[in-house]
C-alpha cells in the first residue's frame, strides 16, 4: 500500500468533527500528505434569514451565504496546524453532507476520507442513516471513522 498523498476530512464546526479534522491532521502529518477540510453548508433562506438579519443586524453577514463554513474552516485549519501538518486546504461546498464529502473526495483526488463517529451508535443513526455509515458506503475510497464522542 502506497502512503496517503490526499487526507481529505469533514467538519461541521462541531467539537466531534474538529476532533477528527486534528486526527486527519496527525495522520497527514506522519504521511507527509496534503490535508483537505472541507465543510458542507446549506445558507439560510426566506424567514429564517429574515429573522437572523433583524436579531443581528449589521452583524448579519456572519450567518448569510458561505460565511459560517468558512469561519468553521478557520478554526479547523488552526487545529491542524497545531497537529503538525504542513499543507492544508480547505474548501466551503453548499450540499448536504454526504455528497459534499464524496463529490469533492473524487474532485480533489483524495487517497483517504476521514470523518467522526458521531450518529453512528444513536438511534436516530441507525434508522435514519448518520454520515460516517453513509460516506463508509459511498465513498469508493479508504474511508477512516475516528472515534470522537
Amino acid at each position: 500500500m502506497n502512503s496517503y498523498r490526499v487526507v481529505m476530512v469533514g467538519t461541521d464546526g462541531s467539537e466531534s468533527s474538529f476532533a477528527a479534522v486534528e486526527g486527519a491532521a496527525r495522520l497527514a502529518a506522519v504521511c507527509r500528505a496534503e490535508l483537505l477540510i472541507v465543510c458542507a453548508y446549506q445558507p439560510m433562506r426566506g424567514p429564517e434569514l429574515s429573522r437572523a438579519q433583524d436579531q443581528l443586524g449589521s452583524e448579519a453577514y456572519q450567518v448569510v451565504g458561505s460565511a459560517p463554513a468558512e469561519e468553521t474552516l478557520r478554526a479547523a485549519r488552526d487545529r491542524a496546524l497545531g497537529q503538525g501538518v504542513s499543507e492544508v486546504r480547505s474548501l466551503a461546498v453548499q450540499d448536504d453532507p454526504v455528497p459534499a464529502l464524496v463529490n469533492a473526495a473524487r474532485e480533489h483526488a483524495a487517497d483517504l476520507l476521514v470523518v467522526g463517529n458521531r450518529g453512528l451508535r444513536s438511534l436516530a443513526g441507525r434508522i435514519l442513516g448518520s454520515v460516517p455509515a453513509d460516506i463508509a458506503r459511498k465513498a469508493g475510497l479508504d474511508v477512516l471513522i475516528v472515534h470522537t464522542t
